[in-house]
């Protein structure tokens, strides 16, 4: 056994990093798949990046195009940033996956297909006129045919399931051929599935039976042109505890230890269902021990008028939503502004406008978080630039809030808060603390009373004795907390709540730079969930010779103090966003620089390719348009 194993190995090629996705109906187990597919490249000590992709429609009809739910992961020993630009390998359950699919799979590429599933039902279903396993549409690629559906039966007859039951493990057939292609091990996929099945004997051993038989086919198949086999080497990584985490694990995690840092003990985190932002609900609510509540409520402005009354009661207030419910949101932000009472409102961005791509990325709701509130109510904006920065992000927002007694928005994203990386979990003792003192001291109390160095009003807890006061959303004197009409009054409010918010960027870290000089050539910058495509590409560029640097924003209202001194540096701003220009925009008015933008909305994540031929251009024709 011990020479065969050898034997195995020595053909496998070696590859630094590989990008395979999982593509099946919406009903195929594509994201379960996925991610244990990730949790076993993890273990094996990959760094990786990962992308979910999947239908709004609750069901979309099966075998449709617009039905088609994939999963996506770049792993290998290279520092991965992205998901990857184009397949090394697609699984595709479908004629429709196949359909949807192939215009990413690279030349050469290699594609297994389950031909059970080619009946002329479904490729009328996916428009196709001819078998694109007949024609020359797969010459390009190195093609797999096995009709997954009846391995899948043969590998659960000894169960005796019905022929529907048993292809409910067909993914699980597909995932098993996968590790075993990939040289990964299969026990912890296992005793996963042991464990979700521990309830149900009969399908706990059909997932495992066909788990198994897909591993152990590679190995045994007899076929003209052998199934490729593939070593992947370990990722130097730093030395610590790692995990696969997903943006909305982290951020979650980041909201927790925020708040054990700021000593409040309790965060009520109110919110109401929407996609991509209802995870971060089911996450938190598994945080009772932490000081956690949540509440859904019935609807968003609810949501949002509850999270302020527990800021009001001396907790830590958060709610979150996408870009359709942060917009029935807006009068309750705008009282948290006139109130100043901490807030966190996060927006896990989707494509619009409207209902829109719901399930799809996109970044177009900076400007509304900027600026789409009535009337001048500033608030501080910061967006997470990976999964695991979602942590880091998280206690930010946290500390800003009740430093400053503002609202704060984080800017997350479909991407973001799907995607997954591997997370070096930190020392969670190390980390600083931000203690809130809550007002306790009756003497001198005046609730609209400031302190100089951040203009924050006191924090005070209703009941505490002698510190009675009132606060609502018509304008308080700037003093006594007192309604007022006056005019130079209600002036000296509007300057001072923007003056607040305006000093927190002397608060903030200085804007660095993530790659290359300081100065140059070409800055290309960007904020959010683009991070990785833009790293990759200034990368890429600068081992061509180019003289380009990367800058990532992480604070967007107000940006940091020393952003217009760093980009005046550069001859050129190049400012790619997956939105039509806001960013862009926003430095365009604000520095008067000419940047200029790379815009896209298609609802997915920008190519590195795409960046990188934009900053060619630019260093090639001189910056002229």
């Amino acid at each position: 056994m011990t020479e065969q194993l050898a034997a195995v190995q020595k053909t496998r090629e070696v590859r630094d990093s590989v990008v395979v996705r999982f593509a099946g109906d919406s009903g195929d187990g594509m994201q379960l798949a996925g991610t244990q597919f990730t949790m076993e490249n993890a273990l094996a000590g990959s760094d990786l990046a990962t992308f979910p992709d999947y239908p709004a429609e609750i069901r979309a009809p099966a075998g449709t195009t617009y039905g088609v739910s994939s999963f996506q992961i770049h792993f290998g020993a290279v520092d991965v940033k992205t998901a990857g630009d184009e397949l090394d390998v697609l699984v595709a359950l479908n004629p429709a996956a196949l359909k949807v699919n192939l215009r990413d799979l690279r030349i050469g590429g290699t594609v297994v297909v389950d031909t059970g599933s080619f009946t002329a039902r479904n490729m009328g279903k996916a428009d196709y006129e001819l078998s694109p396993l007949e024609d020359d549409t797969l010459a390009p690629y190195q093609v797999i045919q096995l009709d997954i559906g009846q391995l899948t039966r043969n590998a659960v007859e000894h169960l005796e399931l019905s022929s529907r039951d048993a292809l409910r493990s067909r993914n699980m057939w597909a995932l098993g051929l996968l590790l075993w292609m990939f040289d990964r091990d299969k026990t912890a996929t296992v005793e996963w599935l042991r464990a979700k099945f521990k309830d149900n004997e009969g399908a706990a051993e059909a997932a495992v039976a066909t788990l198994s038989a897909g591993h152990a086919f590679g190995e045994t198949v007899e076929m003209p042109t052998k199934i490729p086999g593939y070593t992947v080497s370990r990722a130097e990584l730093a030395a610590g505890v790692y995990r696969t985490v997903s943006g909305t694990d982290a951020l979650a995690w980041g909201l927790a230890s925020g708040l054990k840092s700021s000593g409040l003990g309790r965060m009520v985190f109110a919110s109401y269902p929407i996609t991509p932002a209802s995870p971060l609900l089911h996450v938190l609510a598994r945080m009772k021990e932490l000081g956690v509540v949540t509440f859904q409520a019935e609807d968003e402005i609810a949501a949002a008028c509850a999270a302020i009354g527990a800021s009001y009661a001396g907790s830590l207030g958060v709610t979150s939503s996408s870009g359709p419910g942060i917009a029935l949101k807006t009068e309750a932000i705008g009282l948290a502004v006139a109130t100043e009472l901490p807030l966190v409102v996060v927006n896990s961005q989707r494509g619009g406008p409207s209902t829109g791509l719901p399930t799809k990325t996109e970044q177009s709701d900076l400007f509304q978080a900027v600026y789409g509130r009535n009337s001048d109510t500033p608030v501080a904006v910061i967006a997470p630039a990976t999964p695991a920065d979602c942590f880091h992000v998280g206690r930010e927002a946290v500390r800003l809030a009740t430093r400053y007694m503002t609202p704060v928005f984080v800017l997350t994203d479909a991407y973001l808060a799907n995607a997954a990386e591997p997370w070096l979990i930190p020392d969670l003792e190390a980390l600083d603390d931000f203690t809130v003192d809550l007002r306790e001291e009756p003497e001198g109390f005046q609730p609209y009373a400031r302190d100089p160095e951040t203009l924050a009003r006191p924090w005070a807890v209703p009941g505490t004795p002698g510190l009675e006061h009132r606060i609502g959303g018509i304008e308080r004197d700037a003093a006594t907390g007192n309604i007022s009409y006056d005019p130079d009054n209600h002036q000296e409010m509007t300057r001072l709540r923007a003056e607040k918010i305006a000093g927190i960027a002397d608060d903030v870290p200085p804007q660095g730079v993530e790659l290359g000089p300081a100065e140059g050539r070409l800055a290309v910058v960007g904020w959010g969930s683009t991070y990785g495509s833009l790293f990759k590409a200034v990368e890429r560029s600068r081992a061509r010779g180019l003289e380009v640097s990367h800058v990532h924003i992480r604070y967007l209202s107000p940006f940091p103090a020393n952003l217009e001194d760093l980009l005046s540096r550069f001859e050129h701003v190049l400012v790619p966003e997956i939105n039509t220009g806001q960013l862009v925009t926003m430095l365009r008015s604000t520095y008067l620089i000419p940047a200029r933008g790379l815009n896209r909305v298609a609802g997915r994540p920008f190519r590195i390719g795409d960046v990188e031929v934009a900053i060619g251009r630019i260093l090639s024709d001189g910056g002229d348009r």
